[in-house]
């Protein structure tokens, strides 16, 4: 089997690893890929990634058996959809099937058919609207942007004025009660009928240690949860995951390929915070580190309709740990340009892979930043603390002029510390 991978993140340098391991798969192509996927694909071909045409007919050249879309902008701008036409199997929902990420009003529409349990919330266009839904909940103040925004489009907080700030800068948003307990993400593949859970994670959004500072797209992640209870999975993909794939089939739009929730387990029961379309970054380099089951054909048998037909996932014990290490200014002016060192003697450290995020290569072949979040450090070990311990001290050997970095990603789970 030979698969392209579209996208150049974090998330897509996972996804290369996790296919190149698996014995069925013979090549694997990514487009446009990065610095570091350059050296584990076996071709980076530049493409753009928003543009279906573009990319179908890529597909066709290299003569892939499957398209593997990670990003949420070329599924929500058709990309999926011009490469299933176009007779190529393709890992990923259709752009009318993505808008459970794309929109999340249309979201909440979804969730209320099918019965799933999620935040109350106000749908608003106006600032008087939001005014008044801000007033309804009262704080913590929960605003977030309809459309995509890179994961970055969430404010909570207690100030007012910063919500309505944020709401001002946004157009369309959701105004939401605040949910307490801590947050899940589960990745669950799905062929529109049938679907499969990988292994729960939890992620840490704000920039700062002890979740301070501003939401950002990930700036790490762990699993497994010693603290989640013990029928978690089950119990999400019968409440939340299966009705949601069931209405999005009745609907006309099935849903293919992953389908991520993220859950908040509050003190009121489970909650779904939000859906998104594809992998989640910075989790998907923690949960496939530890994944055992073949990868590419998990994903080739999501895209065909054949799920049910294979190896449900299998994960390895032990746990892993992956430390985003972000450029200077991010999230809010990312500074491009700067060497990223020490690469090779990260990589040395037991259990430590380095997957690239924003990088490229300079005019003398030197890999420098090129985005907000230049690197996962992703460690795998008998449980947390090993994997901690492995992850930052792969972190400390980088050399990345003004990068920020967590030092407590996963610190209290390895604790005990996470409590219901």
């Amino acid at each position: 089997m030979r698969v392209l991978v579209v996208g150049s993140g974090g998330r897509e340098h996972a996804l290369v690893v996790g296919l190149a391991r698996d014995p069925d798969v013979d090549a694997v192509y990514a487009a446009p890929g990065n610095a570091g996927i350059a050296v584990d694909a076996d071709a980076v071909e530049p493409v753009q990634a928003t543009d279906p045409a573009a990319v179908t007919t890529l597909a066709r050249r290299l003569g892939v058996d499957l398209v593997v879309v990670g990003p949420e902008a070329p599924l929500v701008s058709g990309v999926a959809d011009a490469v299933r036409a176009a007779g190529v199997a393709c890992f990923g929902p259709s752009a009318a099937a993505a808008q459970i990420e794309g929109s999340k009003a249309f979201a909440k529409q979804v969730m209320a058919a099918a019965g799933v349990p999620t935040a109350m919330a106000q749908v608003c266009d106006t600032a008087a609207e939001v005014a008044a839904a801000l007033d309804a909940f009262g704080p913590p103040y929960v605003v977030k942007d309809d459309g995509l925004a890179a994961g970055k489009g969430v404010v909570v907080t207690d100030d007012r004025d910063a919500a309505l700030a944020h709401a001002a800068s946004c157009g369309r948003v959701l105004v939401e009660e605040y949910l307490d307990g801590p947050e899940v993400s589960l990745f669950c593949l799905t062929d529109g009928t049938t679907a499969r859970a990988l292994q729960p994670a939890q992620d840490f959004k704000r920039i700062g240690d002890g979740d301070t500072g501003p939401n950002t797209g990930g700036m790490g992640a762990y699993t497994p949860l010693p603290w989640a209870p013990a029928d978690l999975v089950p119990d999400v993909v019968a409440r939340v995951v299966q009705p949601t794939v069931d209405e999005l089939r009745a609907r006309g739009t099935p849903f293919t390929g992953l389908l991520y929730a993220g859950l908040a387990l509050t003190s009121g029961g489970l909650r779904v915070v939000e859906f998104n379309a594809r992998f989640g970054d910075p989790e998907t380099q923690a949960v496939l580190a530890l994944q055992h089951t073949p990868l590419g054909s998990l994903l080739h048998a999501a895209a065909t309709g054949t799920l049910a037909e294979v190896e449900p996932p299998h994960f390895r014990r032990g746990a892993a740990v992956t430390v985003v290490v972000a450029a200077a200014g991010y999230p809010a002016d990312p500074r491009v340009g700067d060497p990223v060192r020490g690469l090779a003697e990260a990589g040395s450290v037991e259990g430590v892979r380095v997957l690239h995020s924003g990088t490229r290569l300079d005019a003398e072949g030197q890999v420098v930043t090129a985005g907000g979040r230049v690197l996962s450090v992703t460690a795998v070990g008998d449980d947390l603390t090993q994997a901690r311990e492995r992850a930052y001290r792969a972190v400390r050997v980088l050399d990345v002029p003004g990068a920020q970095y967590r030092s407590d990603i996963a610190a209290a789970a390895a604790a005990g510390a996470v409590r219901l």
